[in-house]
């Protein structure tokens, strides 16, 4: 169980603190102006999608798709929740304040631009058919591409 949820997990929250960084950044360099906070806001959406290309990459390249899109889409769930609802006090404000529309966009363009990303990654990784699936057609291609075994003489 440890082996197969300790991964999304790692992912999780590497996603959660790319948001909190990038909220601390607009806490600290960008108190009021609105624009810088709009420009930082999307750079650090922009990370979590360019975060999530290598990460599909690396887990698509170990694991059948099916397995891939589960995993990966529970951790990047997560981490959106974790970074609407408990990002907010890390910048000092409560995650409703600016009411609940503006929860339900930052979860889309979390989840939008995360799942945008590890399609880039997927589609790579196919690309060089380097993909479970094609691995498993390459192994097969090789073992039928051998000589037969020596059938029983009767």
């Amino acid at each position: 169980m440890k082996q197969r949820w300790l991964p999304a997990g790692l992912i999780a929250m590497g996603l959660f603190l790319v948001n909190v960084i990038a909220r601390l950044v607009v806490r600290f360099a960008a108190e009021s102006d609105d624009d810088k906070q709009v420009t930082i806001g999307l750079w650090a959406l922009i990370a979590v999608g360019a975060v999530m290309i290598p990460v599909a990459f690396w887990y698509g390249r170990r694991h059948p798709m099916l397995r891939v899109i589960g995993d990966l889409g529970l951790a990047v769930v997560v981490a959106c929740l974790l970074a609407v609802l408990i990002g907010p006090f890390v910048s000092g404000v409560a995650p409703f304040s600016n009411g609940v529309g503006l929860v339900f966009r930052q979860f889309f363009y979390f989840v939008g631009l995360s799942a945008i990303g590890a399609v880039f990654g997927l589609l790579a990784l196919m690309t060089m058919g380097l993909d479970h699936r094609s691995q498993s057609w390459k192994r097969y291609i090789q073992r039928v591409g051998t000589n037969p075994r020596k059938g029983v003489r009767r």
